[in-house]
């Protein structure tokens, strides 16, 4: 079992406080690991066993535990008597209003609770309403590419980063397909069993879709056009073209149930001059780069979008809201802001003339504030500063403290 620190400096910053710990992700993230890792923190810092109860709701072994009142009679059957109790809840969203068994038992007991779940009924309505003030959320991703490398250690010889970068874009991040050495083909059975998993089960089975085939088309159509602009519109008349008639509401429908359930994340448009978020045209990246690949099969001409999409991923992963910039007519990449700090970044496989050079970093310089300016690259000449914007290989960026 591989530690994720990133993860779990973060919860255990959080322990024994007045919250419920909730760890949100898509499925085979690293959720229920980092939960076993926690307990295991736990028990270094002198908390005995007889204190720590651990579940995991999709096991048969829980089977009966389906309502809030089973739940609730079970744990306070269970509870430890002669002081708190640490409470791990894996895949909570299986037992139907938990939150409500939670959150009685944070008033009446003396309890320590942390809980995961995989889709968006971990972010719905009703968690607001019985745990309003009284829960801290952890997006868990899938690996990051300095954990990609951690992970690779434990099995295999780890050549140069800039080597590696390219198998990370290719392999993706799950961490069930770095526990042992893997073929191409191999990674995208598992990763295509985690995809169908989330489809069939988060998306399609949860909200009684019919139309199947006009989800995966919309899955499709999103996959395809990573790192691109576009609207329900454009994706409605895409169908079209296809003879297969869908209105935009639809569209819009099946996009957010896709963001529900970790598979995309959607990323807004922000004006530089006018300081505000657009609400058109937004861009939608995957949860992991693998997805795509396992989905459409690999091809090296989206490299340069999914360089793309594991630099948004990172940035979320250090906790920074990400934006697509606009400045008139021209793109930023990313606007990434967090707190008092914010990082402009242009991402490009690499420059090879002047033109190209001229569009990387003009629009850039054309940006008039001090905030910190990255061209990241993945060519030879991945290096320097050019009139105060800092170019990186992807690869270093990556693996950078700096931001």
């Amino acid at each position: 079992m591989i530690n994720r620190p990133i993860y779990v400096d973060r919860i255990m910053a959080y322990a024994d406080t007045p919250f419920v710990k909730i760890l949100t992700g898509i499925r085979r993230c690293g959720k229920s690991t980092i939960l076993k890792i926690l307990i295991d923190e736990m028990k270094e810092r002198g908390i005995h066993d007889g204190q720590i109860l651990h579940y995991s709701f999709d096991s048969l072994e829980y089977e009966d535990i389906k309502t809030a009142k089973a739940l609730f009679a079970h744990l306070k059957q269970h509870l430890f008597l002669k002081g708190r109790t640490y409470l791990f809840l894996d895949e909570i969203q299986e037992v139907k209003l938990w939150e409500k068994v939670v959150n009685s038992l944070m008033t009446d007991y003396d309890v320590d609770i942390y809980v995961t779940g995989s889709n968006s009924r971990m972010m719905s309505s009703e968690i607001s309403t019985y745990l309003t003030g009284r829960y801290i959320a952890f997006r868990i991703y899938p690996l990051s590419f300095s954990e990609y490398m951690t992970f690779r250690k434990g099995y295999t010889e780890v050549l140069d980063s800039y080597t590696e970068l390219a198998n990370y874009l290719r392999l993706g991040g799950f961490p069930a397909v770095h526990l042992q050495k893997y073929t191409s083909d191999e990674v995208y059975t598992i990763v295509r069993d985690i995809y169908n998993s989330t489809i069939f089960t988060d998306i399609v089975r949860r909200n009684q879709i019919r139309k199947v085939d006009q989800l995966e088309r919309i899955v499709k159509f999103a996959f395809d056009n990573v790192g691109r602009t576009f609207s329900a519109a454009s994706v409605s008349k895409y169908l079209k073209s296809e003879n297969r008639a869908i209105d935009n509401e639809t569209v819009y429908n099946y996009l957010s149930k896709l963001e529900s359930a970790y598979i995309l994340h959607r990323c807004s448009r922000f004006d530089v001059q006018g300081k505000e978020i657009l609400k058109t045209q937004e861009k939608f990246y995957l949860a992991d780069p693998a997805l795509r690949y396992s989905v459409l099969g690999y091809s090296a001409n989206s490299a340069a979008a999914m360089l793309e999409n594991i630099i948004y991923l990172e940035l979320l992963r250090r906790g920074y809201e990400v934006y697509v910039g606009k400045l008139d007519n021209a793109e930023i990449d990313f606007i990434a802001v967090k707190q008092e700090n914010k990082l402009y970044i242009q991402v490009t496989q690499e420059i090879g003339s002047p033109e190209t050079e001229k569009r990387e970093y003009g629009r850039l310089l054309d940006i008039r504030d001090n905030y910190p300016k990255y061209v990241l690259r993945t060519d030879a000449f991945a290096g320097g500063n050019y009139e105060g914007i800092k170019t990186m290989h992807v690869a270093d960026f990556l693996l950078s403290d700096e931001y």
